[in-house]
């Protein structure tokens, strides 16, 4: 048996649809699970759409995900002298044919279809030529003979054996007029040098299979296993596209979701594992198979993503979360200074509480980060004078205090709160508005030990 071979092979016309990325997973997740090889192919013979920032931009995005590849990117555009030596082989051995229909023509056939309510379907008028007279100002296109009759059947390893009429396949373009490969050639082509072994793509490729699986038979090459995944819906059912704000591994990583939980979540979009929810990179490549993979289109849950992301936030070691902070920080927000690194390592523990994204633990921060406390007008409004009287009795008794510790801090707020006639909240809320300008936020000891004192008393001078 062959070793096993699968590879991804986006186009680089447009940022890296998450659709893709599960696409890429689980691609590399057979070929993991099964010890075989996984290859990244960039499709760039769209010459007009296809740009290097978005080549680059897919191949950072996979490696920020963990999906890595076995050897160098592979770039189907170096590869296109061979895809037109196939495309001139299936001509003399009679599989493809010239059509010289001029744009004209082709436009008139698809205007009388969408007059009739039908699809468009090439009419196959140069299949059989022999009567038509070659014209001297158009340059032919070279068209795959695609069967007529009978039936083609390919078994998928997802969605079972799915069985269509040849008539309903058109004798579709190989080579366009100005000679250059069309992609269900390039495909066959390339995936016959790259000996891939398995094509795991999404089901809106399933009429493309049966199209390519002819080239395959006309070229007596060994065909390739099948598996369509069902597509990525957004919540109201529809075909998730680039125009939805959550359709991009972009619009992820800029609001901070972690790679370990996008790949987690994107793993179980339509696919299972007994009731298993949380997987490990090991537990992933031991369970994964293409059996697991449901046949219904899955439905993107933010809500989900939200909630496997804080399950990682909470339990990834604090150094590792921090770096990944700091890294979303410097890219997306603002670079943190040095000068408040040990602050934030030592208060990483309470500022990741109940925090879903990188965003909600760098908003929590803000408190440390930023000196510059802005106190709204509704906060402020809640610094009354028995508020100012709280935080001036805090005051005159921190700055006393030798040695830093929650128990030091408990023994003034319980004497504040006898003192004061007041509860807990009466010494907390004023406080912690003083020092962090907002009423919500991180417990008010935690606040008062992740800044210096000298800090603390400054912004406790400044409400008067």
């Amino acid at each position: 048996m062959s070793t096993v071979a699968t590879r991804f092979a986006p186009s680089p016309t447009g940022p890296l649809h998450i659709g893709g990325v599960r696409t890429a997973l689980f691609n590399w997740l057979f070929a993991k699970h099964n010890k075989g090889k996984f290859y990244l192919r960039i499709e760039d013979t769209d010459k007009e759409r296809s740009k290097d920032e978005f080549k680059n931009q897919i191949i950072q995005s996979l490696k920020w995900i963990g999906i890595d590849h076995d050897g160098n990117e592979y770039i189907q555009s170096k590869n296109i002298k061979k895809h037109i030596e196939i495309a001139d082989e299936l001509l003399k051995k009679g599989f493809a044919y010239k059509c010289y229909c001029s744009e004209k023509e082709i436009e008139e056939q698809k205007t009388r279809a969408k007059k009739s309510n039908m699809p468009y379907f090439y009419n196959r008028k140069w299949r059989d030529a022999k009567d038509l007279e070659i014209p001297n100002d158009v340059k032919p296109v070279i068209r795959f003979k695609s069967k007529i009759s009978g039936n083609s059947i390919v078994k998928d390893l997802v969605q079972g054996e799915v069985n269509i009429s040849n008539s309903t396949i058109e004798d579709f373009i190989i080579l366009r007029k100005d000679g250059s490969p069309t992609y269900q050639l390039s495909a066959v082509v390339d995936d016959h040098k790259m000996n891939i072994t398995h094509v795991i793509r999404g089901d809106d490729h399933k009429i493309n299979t049966f199209k390519q699986k002819q080239i395959y038979e006309a070229m007596k090459w060994k065909l390739p296993e099948f598996a369509h995944i069902p597509l990525i819906h957004s919540k109201e059912g529809k075909k998730l596209s680039k125009r939805d704000n959550a359709s991009t591994l972009t619009d992820y990583i800029k609001i901070g979701i972690l790679p370990e939980s996008l790949k987690n979540y994107l793993l179980r979009l339509g696919w299972s594992y007994k009731d298993k929810e949380i997987f490990s990179l090991e537990e992933s490549i031991k369970h994964f198979n293409l059996d697991g993979i449901g046949k219904s289109p899955s439905k993107l849950d933010m809500d989900r993503i939200l909630s496997i992301n804080e399950h990682y936030i909470k339990n990834l070691d604090e150094n590792e979360l921090f770096e990944n902070l700091k890294k979303y920080a410097e890219e997306y927000k603002q670079k943190i200074d040095q000068g408040y690194e040990k602050s934030l390592i030592k208060s990483i523990h309470f500022l990741k509480n109940k925090a879903k994204k990188l965003e909600d633990i760098y908003q929590n921060a803000q408190y440390i980060i930023n000196e510059n406390i802005i106190i709204s007008d509704q906060d402020s409004n809640l610094l009354d004078k028995v508020s100012k009287k709280v935080i001036k009795d805090f005051l005159n008794s921190y700055e006393k205090i030798d040695k830093l510790d929650k128990e030091s801090l408990e023994k003034i707020i319980k004497y504040l709160i006898i003192n004061n006639n007041t509860n807990f909240k009466g010494v907390g809320q004023p406080l912690r508005i003083a020092l962090t300008g907002s009423k919500f936020g991180p417990g008010i000891y935690d606040i008062i030990l992740s800044l210096t004192k000298g800090e603390v008393i400054k912004r406790l001078k400044m409400i008067n």
